[in-house]
């Protein structure tokens, strides 16, 4: 427990860091006021809104203010709560002490919850950033053991190669070259749409329903470096494990070759993968943003983009938040998972 707290403890540090930077990068960028009614909004107008986003007050004062909005913990009144539309538990009379979730305030364009914007953008970044670890994670470990296997033959070089081309090449430049190839090119034999999302609206009804084909050609994209990353991974840990002394034991006690690699050599060669595998995993869900701009799918990174074309800040502030948030929650999970398998970590 006590490993757990100061982890979580670094993790707050790291995310109030985070807060303070993305403040700062933001300001002076643009009159919001002016954003939010256009060229025709008059002075009275302006002002209302500067002063409802506290744009009146000192620099410190609307950091203190941004950072009571965006903390879990707060200090709100009575009418903030009921015009922020905050959603938690509080406490006290005039100011209230609450435990909330966290405001990210409105979106300049849409006048909607940032917060709600992300959420509807969430679930279809989720869904790319899993089916892309599955197919890395699957494939990169079947071809690093069988690079491991045959070291030394073709299969091994080629394996090599292609992990190393896999990594050098950049995701963005990788998505077009595939959108152009798959959803242009050869479009008459895969069937395979250039752009579209997890979902589709019948014209008729109105209704949404699953069309997952969309999903194959950005899932591959953003999988492919991941996948060199594991390839290479496994095959070094797969190289040391079958060198050991206990894999020569269980060839001389006569095991069939298959049980040896999967029974006994490959779940300890996992350990770098898993870490591998994590970290990918956090940086799948915070950074697929030019590859879901180039297929049109509708998740938080092309959200994001769209926000940056229209200067959306609090938008593109939430998302960036939101990132920072799943990096430090994944890898605080992955600390805690190792503390559990292996002691050494909890007494360091």
């Amino acid at each position: 427990m006590r490993y757990f707290l100061k982890k979580l403890f670094y993790s707050l540090l790291v995310l109030l860091g985070v807060v303070t930077l993305v403040f700062i990068m933001f300001q002076g960028l643009g009159d919001p006021a002016r954003m939010m009614v256009g060229q025709t909004g008059d002075k009275k107008t302006m002002d209302n809104i500067r002063r409802d986003l506290y744009l009146d007050q000192p620099k410190w004062k609307q950091y203190l203010l941004y950072l009571n909005d965006v903390s879990p913990l707060c200090l709100h009144s009575q009418e903030d709560i009921e015009k922020k539309q905050l959603n938690g538990f509080f406490l006290g009379g005039d100011f209230k002490v609450g435990l909330k979730i966290p405001y990210l305030r409105n979106s300049y364009q849409t006048k909607r919850s940032v917060g709600q914007e992300l959420m509807e953008a969430l679930p279809g970044t989720l869904i790319l950033a899993f089916a892309a670890m599955l197919f890395a994670t699957v494939i990169g470990i079947l071809l690093g053991v069988l690079a491991a296997v045959k070291k030394g033959t073709w299969i091994d070089s080629s394996a090599v190669f292609a992990s190393i081309a896999g990594i050098s090449v950049p995701s963005f430049f990788m998505g077009i070259i595939i959108a152009f190839l798959f959803g242009v090119v050869w479009h008459g034999v895969t069937g395979l749409n250039l752009t579209g999302s997890w979902f589709q609206i019948d014209e008729v009804t109105g209704e949404r329903y699953l069309t997952l084909k969309n999903l194959i050609l950005p899932a591959f994209t953003l999988g492919i470096r991941p996948l060199a990353i594991i390839t290479q991974l496994t095959r070094s840990s797969m190289l040391d494990v079958l060198g050991q002394d206990y894999i020569r034991t269980a060839h001389a006690k006569g095991l069939s070759q298959r049980a040896i690699i999967f029974r006994h050599a490959l779940p300890n060669a996992l350990n770098p993968v898993i870490t591998a595998i994590t970290g990918w995993f956090a940086e799948l869900l915070a950074g697929a943003f030019f590859v879901e701009y180039i297929f049109g799918w509708k998740g938080i990174g092309k959200l994001t983009v769209d926000a940056l074309e229209k200067l959306d800040y609090p938008l593109v502030m939430g998302s960036v938040l939101l990132s920072a948030c799943i990096f430090i929650i994944i890898n605080l999970l992955a600390d805690a998972l190792y503390a559990v398998v292996d002691p050494r970590i909890r007494r360091a």
